[in-house]
């Protein structure tokens, strides 16, 4: 482990990506922290619905489904199930980009990428994916000038290097200025190109990001950046041993895919596909005792899913991609 002092976005790249980093770890993502995907079935059955919706806006039976950020396949493998048990489903080519290997006893009908399948009609949806784009982060000085904050990876100890210059200063003046001393920001210029590049994969359809989130009027003045380990937060050091992770400016990435974009919360979005955290009614329970746990629990779940300062914070960003036809 070197000692060097370098920026962040170089420190996570490694630590998260390179050949020992947190991504190649055979635990995956989930061993370490829960997401929608992970806490109820219900979330894939929403993708599922949203798929079949979309499939139906392009006029055709069979369609795309590009999961960015794919983990181990948790996604993909609910929503292909929640399919065979939904009438007149769409015929689904489904890839997962992920750079970890394909993990062992995946359905076959998954296809693995180490990058995006381009021309595509159909849904490409990310979830807690954006997050994941390492970023340079800027913290102003004491004269309010935003300097790059330099890391050692071995540590995670900081200091403030060069001034930030070009691109990146013309970002923050733009999304999130910095001018009180210690104000610290995450330059989110990696993750607009990110995003741009993933809406543009599409030659028709919808494009969905879904991660904790904020937008140019609320900011946060120190930043976001954290760590996670074993289903804890932790502090960020950039040695591969746990997640690094920053909330995303979406309102910038959609600005940057430029076309037809939406931002809401996962509460609204989620409701729109069905998912209700309503309670059955108790009458239920004498009539339908076995039927009336299993709405119990399931409401249970929504209200996981949808609930303020949790999961239903999260943002959704929505690009709809005119359709091109097939290429």
């Amino acid at each position: 482990m070197t000692y060097d002092w370098c920026r962040w976005r170089e420190a996570a790249e490694t630590a998260l990506y390179g050949d020992e980093g947190f991504y190649r770890r055979p635990e995956g993502p989930a061993g370490h922290f829960r997401t929608s995907v992970h806490a109820s079935p219900l979330f894939a059955a929403a993708v599922a619905r949203l798929l079949t919706a979309t499939a139906r806006e392009l006029g055709t039976d069979s369609v795309d489904l590009v999961d960015v950020g794919a983990g181990r396949g948790e996604l993909l493998t609910g929503v292909l199930a929640a399919l065979r048990d939904t009438a007149d489903a769409p015929a689904v080519r489904a890839y997962a980009v992920e750079v970890a290997p394909r993990p062992p006893g995946l359905d076959p009908a998954v296809e693995w990428c180490a990058g995006l399948p381009q021309g595509v009609r159909g849904l490409l949806f990310a979830n807690e994916w954006l997050d994941n784009v390492p970023t340079d982060v800027a913290e102003a000085d004491e004269h309010g000038v935003p300097r790059y904050v330099l890391v050692r990876a071995a540590d995670g100890a900081e200091r403030l290097g060069d001034p930030v210059a070009g691109a990146d200063a013309r970002w923050l003046e733009r999304w999130w200025p910095l001018s009180r001393p210690g104000d610290r920001a995450e330059i989110g210029l990696p993750r607009d190109a990110a995003w741009a590049r993933a809406v543009a994969s599409l030659s028709g359809g919808t494009a969905v990001a879904v991660d904790y989130a904020h937008v140019r009027a609320s900011r946060p003045p120190f930043g976001t950046l954290t760590g996670f380990r074993e289903g804890r937060e932790v502090l960020p050091v950039p040695d591969g041993s746990c997640d690094l992770t920053s909330h995303v400016a979406l309102d910038a990435c959609a600005d940057a895919a430029g076309g037809a974009a939406g931002l809401l919360d996962q509460r609204t979005a989620l409701r729109e596909l069905g998912v209700s955290g309503e309670r059955p009614s108790p009458a239920r329970a004498s009539a339908d005792p076995v039927g009336y746990v299993r709405a119990l629990a399931s409401a249970g779940e929504a209200a996981e899913l949808t609930a303020r300062g949790g999961l239903g914070d999260f943002g959704w960003l929505r690009h709809r991609v005119p359709d091109r036809g097939q290429d």
